[in-house]
């Protein structure tokens, strides 16, 4: 099990080492990992679903002889990432490797900083002493994508929040290359989004894979970004209509089975506090409402009163 607080650097390749190689490599090997976005939902093609991965894996092989490998799956946690997708990557021996997901953790009742944190710098680890070059994110607010009520939506950024602390930990440790879509106004742009809210248009999947192209060129790696304008037909309303009914729809119901309970019993901690504060009768020690939201290296959050 990896140490819970150890900050040393990682042995093994560094940032340049990694870099180094797929300057050198004739073949490059590229292998995805992470959840629904970078298996392709939101960017429909005839055989399926294409997504900002394989836009990017298409572009680099224009210059490039590859291979990829995308193990990503529509629902997955970082612990199935771990335990499922991690030994595959590994065994593909890619040059490059891209890890996004935490999303489906933040949005489950089962939400635990410090489990997320242990499985993420797992991989991460793994990855890097693998001689990977690996590109990550800095994710979004999705409450505000998905403009969801502000009771609700506090619980989402809260959480992600936390969740791209993690992510800023395991980028100071393994230099890794990564997309800030936070940062980046486009990505609240409604056309960045396909119809469920959830899951990037074409659009928005190309504008990912050009993001990352650009990072890659800067490491050394010769080809042409993939185009940000879309070329498949625009999709239809009641192709939009179907997607929402048969996928979006249910899944965006179970999160809110998740989340809301969490996010109920925190405003309801709130407006008790609000109450005792009002009637003098504060705890001596009070425990932040959010606590179980904290990140797993911050101290015990508290509240003296006198």
């Amino acid at each position: 099990m990896d140490d819970m607080t150890d900050t040393s650097k990682p042995s093994g390749a560094t940032p340049c080492d990694r870099a180094n190689r797929i300057r050198e490599a004739d073949y490059i090997r590229f292998t995805a990992l992470g959840d629904s976005a970078t298996f392709g939902l939101g960017d429909p093609v005839d055989r399926g679903w294409r997504g900002w991965a394989r836009l990017l894996a298409d572009a680099i092989s224009t210059a490039n002889d590859v291979s990829f490998c995308n193990l990503a799956m529509p629902g997955a946690t970082v612990r199935e990432v771990r335990n499922i997708q991690l030994p595959r990557a590994l065994d593909h021996h890619a040059a490059i490797v891209s890890l996004v997901v935490g999303l489906n953790d933040v949005m489950r009742s089962t939400w635990d900083p410090a489990r997320f944190r242990e499985d993420l710098l797992h991989c991460a680890g793994r990855l890097a002493e693998s001689g990977a070059l690996i590109m990550t994110v800095r994710f979004h607010d999705h409450g505000k994508v998905l403009g969801l009520p502000r009771w609700l939506s506090h619980r989402m950024t809260a959480r992600i929040k936390v969740l791209n602390e993690i992510y800023d930990e395991v980028h100071e440790r393994y230099g890794l290359l990564r997309v800030d879509l936070d940062a980046d106004r486009a990505t609240y742009a409604r056309e960045f989004w396909a119809a469920d809210r959830m899951h990037p248009s074409e659009r928005g999947h190309r504008q990912i894979a050009a993001r990352v192209a650009t990072l890659l060129n800067e490491e050394g790696l010769d080809f042409d970004p993939p185009v940000t304008a879309c070329v498949t037909p625009r999709s239809t309303r009641a192709r939009d209509t179907h997607d929402l009914v048969t996928s979006a729809a249910p899944w965006v119901a179970r999160r809110l089975v998740d989340l809301g309970p969490a996010a109920v019993r925190t405003a309801l901690k709130r407006a008790r506090l609000r109450a005792a504060v009002v009637r003098g009768q504060v705890p001596t020690v009070a425990r932040s409402a959010e606590q179980d939201d904290r990140h797993p290296r911050d101290p015990v959050s508290v509240r003296v009163t006198s």
